[in-house]
């Protein structure tokens, strides 16, 4: 079953890590709007991809693959207070990569192929991009006014409310952001196609805000699957209800139906609302354990993986 799952940072890290349990032929396609910490400052500084939600879906698949100390490689980062301190590993080398071979794709097929991981990591974008936020609350005087505010950092943890997001290139006219090739041809060509967890107003919608891989989305006959946060992020989500979260999606994205939404079952207040609100995008709720007894915030990846199999028709403990 080849299986594409889109998203970025630990949202994405999380359903690598379940989905390498269903199956072992998965692409990652991840964001590129990232321009916070070590990623922004490579991508300031040197012009490239942002590498650090790249390097996590990375590290995702280098644990699954046994290759533990890469993955902890990866993801460790330098202390001090010199030039390298917060840099993490991973984002480097990456960055070495683009700058050596010029092309992004070529230089994460050959991470793949030099820490030995038989998944494929991808950009959703060839190009950095910006996300641009339309955001209520931040005006005392007319809490309903919307100002516009740029930059994934910006969007993630403003005080106000974030209602609609846009997303461009950076330091470019603005113009459609440019889909990558390679990504757009796996959505078309997979069997199943996940979107989520993550932040959602700056890793899960920035991939549906990309021309042609939403279309590419909307035409796959793959079947489609949303995963849920298991809580509302503070900032860009607060106060988010799960069935709030997939009308966003749906504004966002009006021609995208989906076949299931995954969510813990713990983190649904009212289940018929979630039930409706997946019913609009043409999809059954599943309802499950899946967030992680001992980790608070996090998905147990192998509860995960079960109701992934039971929203795909492959059986499985788990009901909905």
């Amino acid at each position: 079953m080849r299986a594409v799952a889109l998203g970025g940072g630990h949202g994405l890290h999380a359903t690598l890590t379940a989905l390498r349990r269903v199956t072992r032929k998965v692409t990652a396609v991840v964001t590129v709007a990232d321009d916070g910490g070590s990623s922004g400052r490579l991508r300031r500084e040197l012009g490239l991809l942002p590498p650090g939600d790249l390097r996590q879906a990375f590290a995702a698949f280098a644990a699954e693959d046994g290759g533990t100390l890469w993955a902890e490689v990866f993801q460790h980062r330098f202390g001090g207070d010199g030039a390298l301190a917060g840099h993490a590993v991973g984002n480097l080398l990456l960055a070495g990569l683009f700058e050596v071979l010029g092309d992004p794709v070529a230089a994460l097929d050959e991470a793949c192929r030099l820490i030995g991981v038989s998944g494929r990591v991808l950009p959703m974008s060839p190009e950095p991009l910006e996300i641009e936020a339309e955001v209520s609350g931040l005006d005392s005087e007319d809490p309903d006014a919307l100002r516009r505010i740029r930059g994934q950092v910006a969007v993630a943890s403003t005080p106000g409310q974030v209602h609609r997001i846009s997303l461009h290139p950076v330091g470019r006219l603005p113009r459609p952001p440019k889909g990558c090739p390679e990504a757009i041809e796996a959505v078309l060509g997979a069997d199943v196609v996940f979107l989520g967890p993550g932040s959602w107003f700056t890793s899960v919608l920035p991939h549906v805000l990309v021309p042609d891989l939403y279309d590419a989305l909307v035409r796959t006959t793959a079947t489609k699957v949303v995963v849920l946060n298991l809580v509302p992020q503070p900032g860009e989500t607060a106060g988010f209800s799960p069935e709030r979260h997939l009308d966003v999606l749906f504004e966002h994205a009006p021609g995208l139906r989906v076949d299931a939404v995954i969510a813990d079952r713990d983190s649904v207040p009212d289940p018929a609302s979630l039930r409706r609100a997946a019913r609009r995008l043409g999809g059954r709720a599943h309802l499950g354990a899946v967030a992680d007894p001992v980790v608070e915030g996090r998905h147990d990846p192998d509860a995960l993986a079960r109701c992934m199999r039971e929203a795909l028709g492959l059986g499985g403990e788990h009901r909905g």
